[in-house]
């Protein structure tokens, strides 16, 4: 297991000089932080050693994508993925942290400050804004990370923002990504990655759909891990 700790910590440090050298160049060519996130992504993939399992398809059409949240890697992962600019919904505790925090403020990331009345009507004008922008929306509903063998309950945030503006949400479980890459343990090795894309839906008022996508997501998650025993 000392080598999976090794590997950890040279993944870290990797990481930190690969992102500096990303962040300048996000603000050096601020129209096409989606492609240098992307090739950052993809080197990302091939150096921790993943291979993709990948069941359903994107839809391009989805304003917004609705993840279960594990590792660090779920991020990297789908700026590799996505074809189109996804903006994050970020803490803005992470906007905050000393040279790396301009890795959401470059690409102009969504910030919000929880537990903030006043900081959810600045995320539903962000979010607004990217939208008309045709940036779909990035979003944990959990609001942190989970040990990846379980979906916790799902904040509101993604409904509300989904259900102001009539969004078209995609659901997409994601599994293996904190047997990758543990940084909270300092753990990392090479394996599979599973992502699932779910059928889209529309965020309708006064339906169950928020609560059915989460139940269909902790379902399957769990059917999953089932069938790896």
């Amino acid at each position: 297991m000392i080598f999976n700790t090794i590997r950890a910590v040279f993944t870290i440090i990797q990481m930190a000089v690969t992102l500096t050298v990303l962040i300048i160049l996000m603000y050096l060519f601020r129209k096409n932080t989606k492609t240098m996130r992307k090739v950052w992504g993809a080197l990302q993939m091939k150096l921790l050693g993943i291979t993709l399992e990948i069941e359903g398809k994107e839809n391009p059409d989805a304003q917004m994508q609705v993840m279960n949240h594990q590792s660090v890697l779920d991020i990297i992962l789908f700026e590799y993925l996505h074809r189109k600019d996804m903006a994050w919904i970020a803490k803005i505790e992470i906007a905050k942290v000393p040279w790396f925090g301009h890795i959401v403020k470059a690409p102009r990331m969504i910030l919000v400050e929880r537990e903030s009345k006043k900081s959810l009507v600045k995320l539903l004008k962000d979010s607004k804004e990217k939208i008309e922008q045709k940036r779909p929306i990035g979003i944990f509903p959990e609001g942190t990370r989970s040990d990846g063998k379980r979906i916790t309950k799902f904040k509101a945030g993604a409904r509300i923002i989904a259900e102001k503006y009539d969004l078209l949400v995609q659901p997409v479980l994601i599994i293996g990504t904190r047997e990758i890459l543990d940084s909270q343990n300092l753990k990392q090795k090479s394996g599979v990655v599973k992502v699932i894309y779910f059928p889209s839906v529309k965020a309708e008022k006064n339906s169950s759909w928020y609560k059915d996508m989460e139940d269909s997501m902790r379902e399957r998650l769990e059917l999953e891990l089932s069938n790896d025993l």
